[in-house]
């Protein structure tokens, strides 16, 4: 939806986006551009109709807000919640209470989290509203983005799924953020106006299996071979796991094809109906991916080897997406990796208006549009330790035009959907600005990821010494497939646990040397000195079977999440005991770095002339 600041402007575009045929690209960067140049402007004026349409809402009723719409009395009246403050209100509408709780319109549809940062999903309210700023985005970023890289009507081989919505016991409907989007009646139609649909039938997407639907989006991508023009997800990992996926079952694919009858693994009703539709034996076509697979080397340039009319990759790559970049880019050769939009579940934020900028160096422009948004000074949480006092402290948000350049704040954000100065835990830089609105660097979630005593070490640390150690491993031509962390207190003193799945068998030597770069690459001030002392205790580096954060995904579908909003989670905490009891259960090796020698222990009781037996 184009971004505008009144209603009368908002039901003009409306009614333009409702013909598709009228989408204009330099018409919407036109329009970005000119909101961006007053953003404080209109950040008051977005902070005013989100007011405004609920001010009957009985949570800013009771706040004493009066009718007031201006950021000062919004600001003093309203105090920064996390979702725990809101759940009261949250519960009250899931048991079946229409009255207005949180916005002035009822909440009639519930979205649920991924659940893998907390180990539990949460809900939070959807309304149109949220549907038509995440258009707003897609279109913004499509224009940017289309001006660099054009596409033709074409299709999209979008690895994308959803998950049922199912109604509460007060009877509103809950799914997944990315659900809500999909299921919307508009989405399928702006994707065409967008020239993004996605070349699988809708049976595949809303298929209730998972494994099954990835199967026939890989058909239909070889189905559509040529007409394809980007690949994308949500995820990296999804692109990833996709063509992981792939080098196990290009052959079955190629029977599939060439055959024209589809695999005994697709059970589901709809889906091997859609799908029949699809499938025509074509011996042609299979004896040419057939061979275009065999003539690769370990699958190098997979992608653009088999849609030679792909213009790029897309995804969001940045973040906890930013360890499946090496593998991205051995899929994509030479295609450019084009990172999406920056949003969470509780609302979109920014949109990437660079797109030639690669996904390590991506920044995303704020659209003043579309929410209300304050920043946390870093340096008052860390001088307040937050950590120990997540809302008690006195913290001053500064506004989106108030930013500075080089700094890093804690994104606070207010949404039309009954969000209201809301922390939402992320960490960002300022890189820019767009003429006056903030070009971010998402950097990390603000709670702290590894910390025993004085150590502070976050999600990108703990990349950083991933990827060091990632480099050992690659002497034996060996990958991490995935990986997490833990804080091992069970004994004192504490230590780093970190777990490690690998795609192949590595000597003893390269893995104790790996536990070995993983402990040195921790550099934090705090983590060092208490090594040195053993307040913090020997790193830990523990191997799982492959197919172990197989398993952790698959208890996440199980808990209702979709893998298009699946993050692996990069620490499990001891709240996420099923997620932790799924990695102890399947560790095959363990190595302790000590100061000069690392000890191994191995459940096949092996000895190794390297390491020293626990």
């Amino acid at each position: 939806m184009r971004a505008q600041t009144t209603r009368g402007k908002r039901r003009v575009v409306k009614n333009m986006l409702e013909k598709v045929e009228e989408f204009n690209m330099e018409k919407v960067i036109q329009e970005f551009e000119t909101l961006t140049k007053d953003a404080g402007r209109v950040q008051r004026e977005t902070l005013k109709r989100i007011l405004e349409d609920n001010a009957s809402a009985e949570y800013l009723q009771n706040l004493g807000l009066n009718g007031r719409t201006d950021p000062e009395s919004f600001k003093a009246c309203v105090p920064l919640v996390t979702h725990k403050e809101l759940e009261p209100y949250i519960h009250r509408i899931i048991d079946g209470d229409t009255s207005s709780i949180l916005t002035g319109k009822p909440i009639t549809t519930m979205s649920l989290s991924s659940g893998t940062t907390q180990g539990k999903p949460k809900y939070l309210p959807w309304n149109d509203e949220l549907f038509e700023t995440t258009m707003q985005i897609y279109q913004t970023s499509f224009a940017y983005r289309n001006r660099e890289f054009p596409i033709k009507n074409g299709k999209a081989l979008s690895f994308i799924y959803s998950s049922k919505q199912f109604k509460t016991k007060g009877g509103v409907a809950a799914g997944t953020a990315t659900t809500n989007v999909f299921r919307n009646s508009r989405y399928k139609r702006e994707m065409k106006a967008l020239q993004s649909q996605c070349c699988s039938p809708d049976e595949v997407i809303f298929g209730p299996d998972f494994f099954q639907s990835l199967y026939c989006h890989l058909l239909c991508g070889l189905i559509f071979h040529e007409e394809v023009q980007l690949v994308s997800s949500v995820f990296a990992h999804s692109i990833v796991h996709a063509f992981r996926t792939f080098e196990q079952v290009w052959e079955e694919l190629c029977t599939d094809i060439k055959q024209g009858v589809l695999s005994s693994r697709i059970t589901v009703p709809s889906i091997r109906a859609v799908m029949s539709k699809l499938l025509k034996p074509n011996p042609e076509l299979a004896n040419l991916i057939h061979a275009k697979c065999v003539g690769l080397s370990n699958w190098y340039g997979l992608i653009p080897e088999l849609f030679p009319n792909a213009k790029y990759v897309y995804g969001i790559m940045t973040g906890s997406m930013e360890p499946y970049l090496k593998k991205m880019r051995h899929y994509a050769g030479e295609l450019p990796l084009l990172t999406a939009d920056y949003g969470s579940s509780e609302g979109w934020i920014a949109a990437n208006v660079n797109p030639r900028l690669a996904p390590e160096f991506a920044t995303y422009a704020v659209l003043p549009q579309i929410g209300y948004f304050e920043f946390i000074p870093l340096t008052q949480l860390e001088n307040n330790d937050a950590s120990s006092s997540f809302l008690s402290i006195d913290l001053n948000p500064v506004g989106l035009s108030e930013v500075k350049v080089g700094e890093e704040y804690e994104i606070v954000i207010t949404n039309p959907a009954g969000l209201y100065r809301y922390r939402l835990g992320d960490v960002v830089k300022v890189m820019g600005f767009h003429n006056s609105t903030p070009e971010l660097k998402f950097v990390r979630r603000s709670s702290l990821l590894l910390t025993i005593n004085i150590d502070k070490n976050t999600e990108a640390d703990l990349q950083l010494a991933v990827e060091a150690a990632g480099k050992v491993l690659a002497e034996e031509k060996l990958e991490v497939v995935d990986f997490t962390s833990h804080v091992d207190l069970s004994k004192e003193p504490g230590h780093y646990v970190i777990f490690w799945e690998i795609n192949g068998e590595a000597s003893e030597q390269v893995l104790g040397e790996c536990c070995n770069c993983l402990d040195k690459s921790f550099v934090d001030a705090g983590y060092t000195s208490s090594r040195k002392v053993n307040c913090i205790g020997p790193l830990e580096l523990r191997l799982v079977r492959r197919g172990t954060f197989q398993k952790i995904l698959e208890h996440y579908l199980g808990l209702g999440a979709t893998v298009s909003q699946y993050k692996t989670p990069r620490c499990v905490g001891p709240t996420n005991s099923t997620v932790l009891q799924i990695l102890t259960d399947n560790v095959v090796k363990t190595y302790l770095k000590f100061n000069h020698l690392t000890k191994f222990k191995d459940s096949r009781k092996k000895t190794c002339p390297h390491c020293v037996l626990s």
